[in-house]
């Protein structure tokens, strides 16, 4: 913690200096668009988005469900964690844990190959499942989702959703922030964030971010912190470089979860953690890109983006727990130790165009990632522990750590999309994208290795006309594509699977009334899943391809003025997800089942009030009953949760918020680890926070 005390302490000095600097400065940069901003409210229909298409459409024209967090939306609410955020718009569901990382559940179907995270539009390709960055909102300027197949703009891997952080951009105009916040659980967090500068043509932006908790469990210790660093130079009047350079270090709960007590969820249980005494969990990630933008002429620009990107997490953990009634004992199990390195280089080259009543852009994306797993399969180790007051242990395992493979893949990918305006009120988008994936795995314990090339097309047809001024229908067909598994940690049997393929009809309206006061979308989908493993009924004992999964529902997204100072945001979300085919162990037949980890209903709704002095809030978030396997014989309990926040304007420059989570202190579960034990969701507690602005 002290390393990230000095970090946001030397990031701090160098923003006060360069902002002073940057203040004897009257040379301007060229005008840098950003999507958005900290003033807007209401769901942002007639501005920029930058997820469900390259070609800078609106919210509005984009015949897609798009919704858009803006940061002062995300603070005024007092969401710390990006998961937070994310959960609080329409028919997303957190199914995170530590395995995973970072993990939803979207339009049917859930995990990191499903729903994709990004950062500025660049992704990090998942390795055996698991996604861990970006976990906080803070150096972002908004967020976007984007719900249904996504694959023409950011490629495989979308069927769900795509997420989209947007960083803060260079400013010359200096500014700086800083955040410091305490609160239950033992929690202290802290922030700064600053732009300004650098020389004649040229800005900056740096951002650090550290906090700590104890949470409300034993040992549930976490640490996170990291430093984002941009800068934008004019090199020629036509020409523009940007550069990033990011590091993130979390070390996150270590809390697999708390098992059920005679198939219930004990209460009395609440803080117990039943991991050993040495347990790690740590993820590090480190980031660099450098994009070069040139004007060609008014309609032609062009641009090259190389990014870097690395990522190194370690697990060391007893993730098992079942609760033995005939020896009121809890039995551990599952002693894993596992650590993934992983380096991934990309390219993408894209032109665009704007003229002739046609948006255009095609590209170009090339990447190679380098991936080693190593761990101490197949996880032996067992012990028995007390219900409480028990000592925790040690790890001990009779398996050897060691390294176990390690995969080199490249990929490529082409791509192109057009909007074409067909008449003043028609606006008509296409796009095309093929994706080809080469994966070389080699065992580093002496087994048979292969080669193994994957490719998918996808496509999406989508027309929106504007009804009346501030009204759009819209309607589209898509495609999009799903690897079995993690891509970086294919082995030999699902080295003979193909990408499996996802279909989508939606149909939706957008409209703004009384001049933006009132805003609402609404948009109904079927899509179609193909190629999902299941049993050869000819032999049930061997996997193959050949299962299938429709989802179906309704979203419902809102936000209106109700009167002065006051504003109600309101969305829920209908999936109708079931198996249409797939057989299971022993042939049996899951088809009509749910997915796991699919509610078939989920809302949120937050009402607001701002004056010039304070704001204040209060909202509910429900989820409903998630299956936790596809038998659908055991469940999650529907829950509700209320949290309230209250901020008050001490002056133009200082906000302090008391932000209330769980007010009703809802016992809960937010997944599951197995059918024996659930990751229950945080009990009631309080946090404040103070923020500066100059």
């Amino acid at each position: 913690m002290k390393a990230k005390v000095s970090t946001l302490a030397a990031a701090a000095a160098i923003l006060c200096h360069a902002s002073a600097v940057a203040a004897e400065s009257d040379i301007a940069l060229p005008t840098v668009t950003v999507n958005g901003s900290a003033n807007d409210s209401g769901l942002g229909l007639a501005r920029q988005n930058a997820t469900g298409s390259r070609l800078g459409l609106s919210i509005e024209e984009t015949p897609a469900s798009i919704e858009a967090l803006d940061t002062d939306t995300i603070r005024a609410r007092g969401d710390l964690r990006v998961k937070d955020a994310i959960t609080r718009t329409t028919g997303l569901t957190d199914t995170s844990s530590p395995g995973n990382g970072i993990s939803y559940s979207a339009r049917g179907f859930n995990g990191n190959s499903s729903v994709a995270m990004l950062e500025n539009g660049q992704r990090l390709l998942v390795g055996s499942g698991t996604a861990t960055y970006p976990s906080d909102p803070w150096g972002y300027e908004y967020i976007e989702v984007l719900r249904g197949p996504g694959s023409i703009v950011y490629g495989s891997g979308t069927t769900g959703a795509t997420i989209n952080a947007v960083r803060k951009a260079p400013q010359r105009a200096a500014t700086f922030e800083a955040l410091a916040g305490f609160g239950g659980g033992r929690a202290l967090r802290g922030g700064i964030g600053g732009t300004g500068a650098l020389g004649e043509k040229g800005a900056f932006r740096i951002d650090a971010f550290a906090d700590r908790s104890d949470g409300f469990i034993d040992r549930g210790e976490a640490r996170r912190g990291k430093i984002l660093g941009s800068a934008a130079f004019e090199l020629a009047p036509a020409l523009d470089l940007s550069l990033q350079l990011d590091h993130s270090e979390q070390k996150p709960q270590r809390y697999f979860g708390t098992p059920l007590v005679n198939g219930r969820i004990a209460g009395e249980l609440r803080g117990q953690n039943y991991n050993v005494g040495d347990a790690l969990i740590k993820y590090v990630d480190d980031k660099a890109v450098a994009r070069l933008d040139w004007r060609a002429s008014p309609s032609l620009a062009i641009s090259n983006e190389l990014a870097y990107l690395k990522a190194r997490r370690n697990w060391h953990n007893v993730e098992t727990y079942s609760y033995d009634p005939a020896t009121g004992l809890v039995k551990r199990s599952s002693y894993i130790a596992i650590q993934h390195d992983q380096e991934h280089a990309g390219n993408r080259l894209e032109a665009r165009w704007n003229g002739s009543g046609h948006r255009a852009v095609a590209g170009w994306e090339v990447a190679t990632i380098n991936f080693t797993h190593t761990n101490n399969s197949p996880y032996g180790g067992t012990s028995s522990v007390a219900l409480t007051g028990f000592a925790p242990g040690v790890f001990s395992s009779p398996d050897p750590f060691r390294p176990n493979f390690k995969t080199d893949t490249v990929t490529n990918a082409l791509y192109v999309e057009d909007a074409y305006e067909l008449a003043e009120h028609w606006l008509l988008l296409a796009g095309l994208r093929h994706d080809r994936y080469r994966v070389t795995r080699t065992s580093l314990l002496g087994a048979a290795g292969f080669t193994s090339t994957l490719n998918s097309n996808a496509a999406r047809l989508g027309l929106t006309w504007k009804l009346a001024p501030g009204t759009s229908l819209y309607g589209q067909v898509s495609t999009g594509s799903d690897p079995i598994g993690s891509l970086l940690s294919m082995n030999v049997a699902s080295s003979q699977y193909k990408l499996t393929t996802s279909r989508q009809v939606e149909a939706g309206i957008k409209q703004s009334l009384a001049q933006g006061k009132a805003e609402w979308t609404a948009a109904l989908y079927r899509i179609s899943k193909d190629d999902i493993l299941t049993r050869d009924p000819a032999n049930p004992a061997q996997s193959i391809q050949g299962g299938s999964q429709t989802s179906q529902g309704a979203e419902l997204t809102a936000s209106a003025e109700l009167a002065h100072g006051w504003r109600l945001d309101a969305n829920a979300a209908y999936t109708d997800a079931a198996f249409d085919q797939l057989l299971e162990a022993g042939n049996v037949s899951r088809a009509g089942k749910r997915p796991s980890n699919v509610p078939k209903i989920s809302a949120n709704a937050w009402l607001g009030y701002r004056s010039e002095a304070w704001r204040a809030g209060a909202g509910l978030r429900y989820v409903g009953k998630r299956y936790i396997d596809n038998s659908n014989v055991q469940a999650l309990p529907a829950y509700t949760t209320l949290d309230a926040a209250l901020g008050w304007n001490v002056n133009r420059k200082l906000q302090v918020q008391l932000n209330l989570r769980n007010l009703a202190d809802k016992l809960y579960a937010t997944t599951s680890y197995g059918s024996s034990q659930y990751l229950l969701g945080d009990r009631r507690h309080a946090e404040l926070t103070a923020q500066w602005q100059f």
